[in-house]
């Protein structure tokens, strides 16, 4: 493939990606509700507000 038809494609999909991602717009949320979620994507748990309960007062064995 020569270089000038490489770089006309490239210029081309750059373009359609740029349109893609101008169309593409989040909801406007609160930084905290985007935060939590982002860290449920991950696989984290979010910090709870309030009193929270340990294993030991959770889970009695003897």
């Amino acid at each position: 493939m020569h270089a000038d038809i490489h770089l006309a494609l490239h210029a081309g999909r750059a373009a359609e990606l740029r349109r893609e991602a101008g169309e593409f717009r989040l909801p406007r949320t609160r930084l905290r509700t985007r935060v939590g979620w982002t860290m449920v994507e991950v696989g984290l748990r979010p910090a709870r507000s309030g009193p929270t309960t340990t294993c030991a007062q959770t889970f009695r064995t003897a």
